[in-house]
């Protein structure tokens, strides 16, 4: 392996991710190596890659050989992610603390987390972390909103691309996000205010496995602005610029108003809360159609 000659000669630590590409190339499917290649770090080890827990620990002792490291069983169990190895091996050569593990919630916890709630529930998996978070959401064909867009011809709607990334940040502003002492984030007071910079780069079709991801770039009560991007596979099909929110504290402790349960419009139409604005101080976001065509 050139890059490890490299590192041991010249102790350059440029080359920690081409030596854990090749370590774990070693240990995956022919089929699967130019996947690994490609350089994604949200590939996952177990669901994308087929390593189990006896193959990660072989990948481990390999790389602990090749770099001439030690490492702690224990602090295996969070790597998920070929991302998640990269990290690791790249604190642990540095001597570094590792960061705090990714959070993985499976959809039975998401449903019980989130405000908003099925069918209009675009994750099916999770991970949280404290800059940002990760989804998953597979399309069907079955889903309510592809059986007029369009006629006899599916395909997702960039708003709900949208509303997925939205979604996903909600849940970061949950689950992630440091709160203030004593407090957390009230789930029925997280709306959406705006976006920017929406492309969309490829159709989404029934069968696509779409993988979302959120990063904060602001984070300032009663702000939280993203960045997030959707793929499919190694194909990039939208990226958002910025997703900002609003959200708001409640006492930690306290009962927040259920998702299911309706709050009457000015007009007296009752509205799940998830359309309902919030009142705050910021210029009136344009219609998510007058950003992006639908």
């Amino acid at each position: 392996m050139e890059a490890a000659l490299t590192y041991r000669r010249t102790q350059d630590t440029t080359q920690l991710p081409a030596i854990v590409i090749g370590v774990i190339e070693r240990y995956v499917e022919a089929d699967l190596r130019p996947k690994l290649r490609e350089g994604d770090d949200d590939l996952r080890l177990v669901e994308d890659l087929g390593v189990d827990s006896l193959t990660m620990m072989e990948i481990v002792m390999l790389v602990e050989e090749v770099l001439q490291m030690q490492t702690n069983n224990d602090e295996l169990r969070n790597l998920r992610t070929v991302g998640d190895v990269k990290t690791f091996i790249d604190c642990k050569v540095k001597g570094l603390p590792l960061p705090k593990p990714a959070k993985f919630i499976p959809l039975e916890q998401i449903a019980s987390i989130m405000p908003v709630q099925p069918p209009f529930l675009f994750l099916s998996e999770a991970q949280v972390s404290a800059t940002g978070a990760q989804g998953k959401f597979k399309l069907t064909g079955q889903e309510f909103f592809l059986q007029g867009h369009f006629k006899n011809n599916p395909v997702l709607p960039a708003s709900i691309m949208l509303e997925a990334l939205g979604q996903l940040g909600v849940l970061f502003l949950l689950e992630g996000a440091q709160n203030e002492e004593g407090k957390v984030v009230d789930s029925t007071k997280i709306f959406f205010t705006s976006c920017e910079g929406v492309r969309c780069h490829r159709m989404c079709r029934p069968g696509d496995v779409l993988t979302l991801s959120v990063k904060t770039k602001r984070l300032k009560p009663p702000f939280a602005t993203f960045e997030g991007a959707i793929r499919v596979g190694q194909e990039k099909a939208a990226v958002v610029e910025e997703i900002t929110l609003t959200f708001a504290f409640a006492e930690a402790g306290a009962n927040p108003v259920a998702a299911s349960e309706t709050t009457a419009t000015p007009e007296g139409t009752p509205v799940t809360s998830s359309a309902i604005k919030l009142p705050v101080p910021a210029p009136t976001a344009p219609p998510l159609a007058a950003a992006v065509r639908a």
